[in-house]
């Protein structure tokens, strides 16, 4: 059965930044693709519909569809999962994303009007996150612990941190699995070993252990 790779990119990205995962996903044998939206000015059910609509093409009818979303990319990847009705199977993984909710987020929305415009329609979605995973589909999660960002000028972080997010806003309760690298924020989008991650949990639903890992 074909298994198939939508890349999801974050906040005030776009999909030319998936490039490398993009080429190390494919030569791990999946078929990828880049799934590229207006993050900002995008509403969020827009995005949803086109992404749901995108797997069930790319699944064409017994196909499996997973889904590997970075920061914000990850929340969207949840969201468009919560039901599976009508969709393929697969799995997810986020890299880097506060499935718990944002502090950098609503630090940033704290500046007024200009913060809150930036945030765009998912803004809600940023500052709060999820209160735990009852979707179908097991998900995990790859956090950094490099604390290089500007996230840690607009938010207040306890414990690790990738600069952006904090280890502890990825811990949503019903992961599948979470590890936790050594890698900022952005550069978890071009680590060999998360790519190398990425890939085990795709085929088997966990990380594979690795000796010397970060503490998780």
């Amino acid at each position: 059965m074909p298994e198939h790779v939508i890349l999801l990119h974050g906040l005030w990205m776009r999909g030319f930044a998936l490039a490398m995962l993009h080429r190390r996903l494919m030569e791990a044998g999946f078929g990828v693709r880049r799934f590229d939206y207006l993050s900002v000015a995008a509403t969020q059910q827009s995005i949803l519909d086109r992404l749901r609509a995108q797997m069930v093409e790319l699944a064409a009818g017994d196909g499996i569809v997973h889904l590997v979303g970075h920061s914000l990319g990850g929340l969207l990847a949840l969201r468009a999962c919560l039901n599976a009705d009508g969709l393929p199977p697969g799995r997810i993984v986020c890299l880097g994303s506060p499935l718990k909710g944002s502090a950098a987020a609503r630090g940033f929305a704290g500046w007024g009007r200009g913060g809150e415009v930036l945030l765009g329609h998912n803004r809600e979605l940023l500052e709060q996150g999820f209160e735990r995973w009852e979707g179908p589909r097991e998900v995990g999660m790859i956090a950094g612990c490099m604390p290089l960002g500007l996230g840690s000028v607009l938010g207040h972080f306890e414990g690790q941190h990738d600069g952006t997010v904090a280890v502890e806003e990825t811990r949503l309760a019903g992961l599948a699995d979470h590890c936790v690298v050594e890698a900022n924020h952005t550069g978890l989008l071009f680590s060999q070993d998360v790519a190398q991650r990425v890939a085990w949990f795709l085929r088997h639903g966990h990380f594979r252990p690795v000796p010397g890992d970060a503490a998780s």
